[in-house]
C-alpha cells in the first residue's frame, strides 16, 4: 500500500466488528436475514481484498455470546449462513493458503456446528498464508474470566504461585493465544464501541469507526480505514515523536 508521500506500513492484524446487517435490511423493507446474507457477501469481498492488499491476520466478529438472545428465527438463520459459508468458502480459503482459527466458547454449541468449526481449523492448520480468526460465540469478558479461572484453579491445586501470574500468563489462556494483538480494529455502521470484542487484545489498537453498513463494505471502505490507520501515530503509552525524546 502506498500513499502520496511514499510507502505506508500496513497493519499486521486487522480486526473487524461487522455491524449493520439488520439496519441495512430494515432500510430496504427486507427481512433481517437478508441483511445477514448480504453481510456474508461483504465478508467474502473484504477477505479477498485483505489478502490482495497483504494483511497478514484478519479477525472477524461473526457471532457474539450475547447474540443468542436474538429471536430464535434470526439465530437459526445465522447458524445456517455460517454452515453455508464454511461449506462453500472453506475450499477457496484453503486454496488461498488461509489458516482458519476459531475464537470463542464451543462446549455448548450444537454438535454439527462444533464439527464444522473443527473441520475448518483442521483442514487449514498447515497453511502459511493469511490467518483468518473467526470470533464465534465469543465474548471478551467471558474469555478473560475463563483464563483467570484456569489460573485460579492452578493456584488452588498448588501448581502455581500467585506471584507468577502476569499479563503474559493470563494472555496465554485466551482463545487468541499466540496471535499478535490487532493493530487496527474497524467497526462499521457508525456505532462507536467495542461491544465485548477483544477488550484485552485492544489495549493499544487503533480504532476506526466507519458509518457504512456492513453489507455495503468492500475494498474501497477497507482502503479508507487503512488510510486512516496510516495517519495515526502509535505510541503504546509513550510520548509522540513530536514531543521529542
Amino acid at each position: 500500500m502506498t500513499g502520496g508521500s511514499g510507502p505506508v506500513t500496513l497493519p499486521r492484524h486487522v480486526a473487524i466488528i461487522m455491524d449493520g446487517n439488520g439496519r441495512w435490511a430494515t432500510q430496504r423493507g427486507l427481512p433481517r436475514v437478508e441483511g445477514h446474507r448480504k453481510g456474508v457477501e461483504a465478508l467474502r469481498r473484504t477477505l479477498k481484498a485483505a489478502r490482495e492488499i497483504g494483511i497478514e491476520i484478519v479477525t472477524v466478529y461473526s457471532f457474539s455470546s450475547e447474540n443468542w438472545s436474538r429471536p430464535p428465527t434470526e439465530v437459526s438463520a445465522l447458524m445456517g449462513l455460517l454452515k453455508r459459508f464454511i461449506r462453500n468458502d472453506l475450499a477457496e480459503l484453503h486454496e488461498a493458503k488461509v489458516r482458519v482459527r476459531i475464537a470463542g466458547e464451543r462446549n455448548d454449541l450444537a454438535p454439527d456446528i462444533r464439527a464444522l468449526l473443527t473441520e475448518a481449523e483442521a483442514l487449514t492448520a498447515a497453511n502459511t498464508g493469511q490467518t483468518l480468526i473467526v470470533a464465534f460465540n465469543y465474548g471478551s469478558r467471558q474469555e478473560i474470566a475463563a483464563a483467570a479461572r484456569r489460573l485460579a484453579e492452578e493456584v488452588a491445586a498448588g501448581r502455581r504461585d500467585p506471584a507468577s501470574i502476569t499479563p503474559e500468563t493470563l494472555e496465554a489462556g485466551l482463545s487468541t493465544a499466540g496471535i499478535p494483538d490487532p493493530d487496527l480494529i474497524i467497526r462499521t455502521s457508525g456505532e462507536m464501541r467495542l461491544s465485548n470484542f477483544m477488550m484485552w487484545q485492544a489495549a493499544y489498537s487503533e480504532l476506526v469507526f466507519q458509518p457504512i453498513l456492513w453489507p455495503d463494505y468492500g475494498r474501497d471502505a477497507l482502503m479508507e480505514a487503512l488510510a486512516e490507520y496510516a495517519r495515526r501515530e502509535r505510541r503504546y503509552g509513550g510520548l509522540s515523536s513530536a514531543a521529542g525524546a
